[in-house]
């Protein structure tokens, strides 16, 4: 099944699935598993642009509040044709218990823009972003809720928001957002946090199984601001690279396809395929079919499906992306032995760094990238650890323990702070 094919409600209802399942092994009060399931706010607009010929063309773009029971609200703003109200509530809820599983003080939330950047000149873009920000202005800031990078887009968008808030409040805003360009209060290693994180969760998977990155084969759909990222980690790491994918479709090579050059041709002809890279082409059906020992999904959610997962035949499974296996999918990965690495614990190194980065813009700081590194290595893998432990106290999969693990977070701390009045 294709992103496409996913639609926005099964998201929701697969997060609901998810959150159903954790609560079974917690004794929550049925009220309270209630307002977890529910979202705080939702705020849909609808805004005109004014394109390159002079045009106005509405746009529709969505800012979902889950909770903020442990902090301020956070989570990514992505740009996508396809996206909806529904797949953003899913992608809300799912960062509240990101967050949690990291135990990083903060809630949960997502954004988006029906929009096809691909197709928009920059200027373009800038102007949507810039009207976007203006109409979800009331609703975040630096302790409400803040926005961060996500598909289709990067620290320019952010740096966009920050400046048009900043505008309206009368007064530099760096904390507004996340994922910032340097020279404006970015992080070092923010665009790396992603990606890098993915690859800290795969060295402790594959340790737990007896295994070490080194020589393993790795394949990666999506080679954006994650899937480009994890594979520059994963060759750093000893592992072999031998497919990686965009919306285009992919490239394979069994002795090892060149990241850099992969990268290098998806920057200049905006694909991977052909053009320089010693790999034959394949689509990203087949890729997640491949016979490797790990496959991180790191594009869009809805990937591994009930049709396709019997298929999967990597020992070891890392999401880099949100939401990419259903809770069908899952079963019949667990029957095979194969080892999921959940999105909300894999893919956690991008909510982490944004919290560092939200703290050194509060204070002032600037914090050096082996600082930065070293703070992620630890909560990654104490968050890996005590999920491998519920894991094998519980008797049940990943997934479900890391659910556990966040969900009883913020339940705990929603009992601690009552309700008001």
């Amino acid at each position: 099944m294709s992103p496409s094919q996913s639609t926005p409600l099964d998201s929701y209802a697969m997060a609901c699935r998810q959150l159903d399942d954790a609560a079974a092994h917690l004794d929550i009060d049925p009220g309270l598993l209630e307002r977890l399931r529910l979202t705080e706010r939702e705020v849909t607009v609808n805004f005109p642009v004014k394109m390159d010929d002079g045009t106005l063309k509405m746009f529709t773009g969505y800012r979902v509040q889950h909770n903020d029971v442990r902090g301020p609200f956070k989570g990514g703003l992505r740009y996508h044709p396809d996206t909806d109200l529904g797949e953003v509530r899913a992608l809300a809820m799912w960062m509240t218990w990101k967050a949690a599983v990291v135990n990083i003080p903060f809630g949960g939330a997502k954004g988006s823009v029906q929009c096809n950047p691909k197709k928009m000149s920059r200027g373009e873009v800038e102007r949507l972003t810039r009207r976007f920000t203006w109409s979800i202005a009331s609703i975040i800031g630096p302790e409400r809720d803040i926005p961060a990078p996500d598909v289709y887009t990067g620290p320019q968008e952010m740096a966009w928001i920050m400046d048009t808030y900043s505008m309206i409040k009368g007064q530099t805003t760096p904390g507004v957002v996340t994922g910032k360009p340097l020279e404006l209060g970015g992080s070092l290693g923010r665009f790396e946090a992603t990606g890098r994180g993915v690859v800290i969760a795969a060295a402790r998977a594959a340790r737990h199984l007896g295994r070490e990155l080194e020589n393993m084969t790795v394949a990666i759909q999506g080679s954006g601001n994650v899937g480009g990222v994890a594979a520059r980690y994963f060759e750093r790491a000893g592992a072999k690279v031998v497919a990686m994918s965009d919306s285009g479709g992919g490239v394979y090579n069994p002795q090892g396809v060149s990241s850099a050059k992969a990268l290098a041709c998806k920057n200049q002809y905006s694909c991977l395929l052909g053009r320089e890279v010693a790999a034959e082409d394949i689509s990203n059906e087949e890729l997640l079919e491949l016979k490797v020992d790990l496959l991180a999904p790191c594009a869009m959610e809805g990937v591994l499906t009930e049709a396709n997962a019997a298929k999967v035949r990597a020992g070891l499974v890392v999401e880099g992306a949100n939401g990419p296996t259903t809770p069908e999918a899952d079963a019949i990965l667990a029957d095979k032995g194969v080892l999921v690495v959940p999105d909300i614990l894999a893919n956690a190194g991008g909510v982490t760094v944004s919290y560092f980065e939200w703290v050194q813009n509060l204070q002032n700081l600037l914090w050096s990238e082996e600082q930065i590194g070293q703070r992620l290595e630890e909560i990654m893998g104490k968050a890996m650890d005590e999920v491998l432990a519920i894991a094998g106290e519980k008797k049940v999969s990943l997934r479900t323990a890391a659910m556990i693990l966040g969900v009883n977070r913020v339940a705990e701390a929603t009992k601690l702070r009552g309700i008001y009045p």
